[in-house]
């Protein structure tokens, strides 16, 4: 990690940059992959998976047996965990659900706001060298809470044509209706567009690589609805003096794994702690079988010293991360002067993987500076809100005057007669 030393706020643009890849040319190249399955459906769903995955499928669906199969396969140790994250993820979710509110905003004239479901929702769970069953945790818990309807899962198969256990078990527990074997942006786009087999879903959730994530703005233009925009992950620490440099770089590290083109940031007003943050890093990545892949993303990191806590905090809200630690001495004070931020660890015993898993809060958040104006999946991310409003006649004589008024200021005549109408027969 490359330390900058208290550079000046005109230099600060430069510094939030994320390591990004040509996206153009990532577009480019998924597109006809969007096209064929539009066009062929089930049968360009099996050359892409035999081409990418190379696993050549009769079947994408996965059957029930095997998903009995795989739940067998989860050993003790790893369901009681799975089944006590789903406590708190449910319990936090649960708590999203508002009542009902009827507004009287005039006498006689009554609002009212009720959220429905999204009836289909499909679920991108990445299946790679790190299979996210986490993630199916943090999707289908708030969309069984929202009651959608159709919860269906796509993750990629490995050599041998499976999905991860732990995938399988997670789905089974929370909800999901239908698994499908299928990966990157073949099934962004069966899930878009629907095929033979694969039902077509109003919106699509989950992160990805590069690929996923293009094709998920692509199926946009399509009508077909999505989470929210997201690169690769990251994290930034803002750490004083009183922060552990273990932990530190034990947090820093933990984002770097994800994937080369991940991007850890330390926010620091001490020199000392930025140095012991730099050794402890060196020596915790002796330990980890991600190594390679966390160096790569190391490269793209970066250590900031600045001098001030208002510097610092300033610095953390033009960057927008993904996911913020406070590792300061008074957290809930600095926190409350955070406006961009996916979600915010506060304190020196709150890990960022806390949220990653098993604390309650969700995990899909906005990535690259797009938490200024996205929040992270939440309970609304799976419903519709639609309103409604009741006018008695007492309440149009009231309001309707008004409505003639503004009407004939905009020229609209049928607008004004729809009231005038009414008002006549009252």
């Amino acid at each position: 990690m490359k330390t900058f030393r208290y550079p000046d706020p005109a230099e600060w643009p430069q510094l939030i940059k994320r390591a990004i890849g040509n996206q153009q040319e990532v577009m480019e190249r998924v597109k006809p992959i969007l096209d064929a399955i539009k066009r062929d459906k089930d049968k360009a769903v099996g050359e892409f998976t035999a081409k990418f995955d190379g696993i050549a499928l009769n079947t994408f669906e996965v059957p029930e047996e095997e998903v009995k199969k795989g739940c067998l396969e989860v050993d003790s140790k790893l369901k009681s965990a799975i089944n006590a994250a789903i406590l708190n993820i449910r319990q936090f979710h649960e708590s999203q659900k508002l009542p009902i509110k009827k507004v009287e905003t005039t006498p006689g004239v009554v609002c009212w706001q009720r959220s429905t479901p999204i009836e289909r929702v499909g679920l991108y769970i990445p299946g790679g060298s790190a299979p996210l069953f986490s993630t199916v945790l943090m999707l289908a818990i708030p969309a069984a809470i929202a009651g959608c309807k159709d919860i269906v899962l796509c993750s990629p198969p490995d050599k041998e044509g499976k999905i991860h256990p732990a995938i399988l078990f997670a789905a089974h527990l929370t909800g999901v209706t239908k698994i499908f074997k299928v990966g990157g942006a073949q099934a962004i786009a069966a899930m878009a567009y629907g095929t033979e087999t694969i039902p077509k879903v109003d919106k699509i959730f989950g992160p990805g690589n590069s690929y996923v994530t293009a094709a998920k703005q692509l199926v946009t233009l399509d009508g077909v609805a999505i989470d929210l925009p997201a690169g690769p992950s990251e994290v930034m620490v803002m750490a004083d003096e009183s922060a552990d440099p273990d932990f530190v770089a034990s947090d820093l590290l933990s984002q770097a794994e994800h994937g080369p083109d991940s991007q850890s940031i330390l926010v620091t007003n001490s020199e000392s702690l930025a140095e012991a943050v730099t050794e402890k890093i060196d020596e915790q990545l002796q330990h980890l079988p991600r190594a390679q892949t966390t160096r790569k993303a190391l490269q793209n990191s970066r250590i900031i010293l600045l001098k001030t806590m208002d510097q610092m905090v300033a610095f953390s809200n033009s960057y927008a991360p993904e996911h913020l630690i406070l590792a300061v001495r008074n957290p809930e004070y600095v926190s409350e002067n955070i406006i961009n931020a996916g979600s915010v660890f506060l304190g020196h015993f709150t890990p960022e993987s806390a949220g990653d898993y098993a604390s309650g809060t969700n995990h899909t958040l906005p990535t690259y500076g797009y938490a200024r104006a996205y929040s992270g999946v939440n309970l609304d991310s799976f419903c519709k809100k639609i309103t409604f409003q009741k006018i008695s006649e007492k309440g149009l004589q009231k309001l309707g005057p008004i409505i003639e008024t503004m009407a004939a200021a905009e020229q609209l005549d049928a607008h004004k007669m729809a009231v005038s109408l009414r008002l006549k027969k009252t």
